[in-house]
């Protein structure tokens, strides 16, 4: 009788350390899941490409590129009066190397978007928009031109909130 009960207890204790096991199992597959969804939530619908072109001795012209997903809108770094969103904004950090040549331009098609119910107007781009900037190089040197985009992106149901990337130029 006493083999009888020492099986039992070792089956028994085998089955437990299975359950263990499986529940062990059960939670790491729940964890990545979660992971997979919260993921999933994260909107980004730019992508920003950063390079620079040289155009003469010392001269260059720096392309801060938006891909923009389809039904989604960039808004211009100009906005009308009536304007209640955030333009898009591109801070240069200081570089005793370089000199900025004038304002950067918008290169895309820009659309004027207007809400007659609510009074008010944006300067939108939708599938890409490229923005230069031309430098100057005080001599020729290799350098960084750092900085950062801020900018707001809608789609016809919602905005998000604005969002800021960080870029570093190599210039060569």
């Amino acid at each position: 009788m006493s083999c009888t009960r020492h099986i039992r207890a070792v089956k028994c204790l085998n089955l437990q350390q299975k359950m263990v096991s499986m529940k062990k199992v059960i939670f790491g597959l729940f964890l990545i899941m979660m992971a997979g969804c919260s993921n999933a939530q994260i909107l980004k619908p730019v992508l920003w490409n950063y390079s620079a072109t040289k155009t003469g001795d010392k001269t260059y012209e720096l392309h801060i590129t938006a891909i923009i997903q389809p039904g989604w809108h960039l808004y211009s770094q100009h906005q009308p009066d009536d304007a209640i969103i955030n333009p898009t904004t591109i801070v240069f950090n200081k570089n005793p190397l370089v000199i900025l040549d004038g304002k950067s331009k918008e290169i895309g098609k820009m659309e004027l978007y207007r809400d007659k119910k609510l009074g008010i107007s944006a300067n939108q781009y939708a599938g890409k928009l490229d923005i230069v900037q031309k430098i100057k190089l005080k001599s020729n040197v290799k350098t960084n031109v750092v900085g950062s985009v801020e900018f707001q992106t809608c789609d016809d149901k919602k905005c998000l909130p604005p969002a800021t990337v960080n870029f570093s130029i190599p210039i060569k």
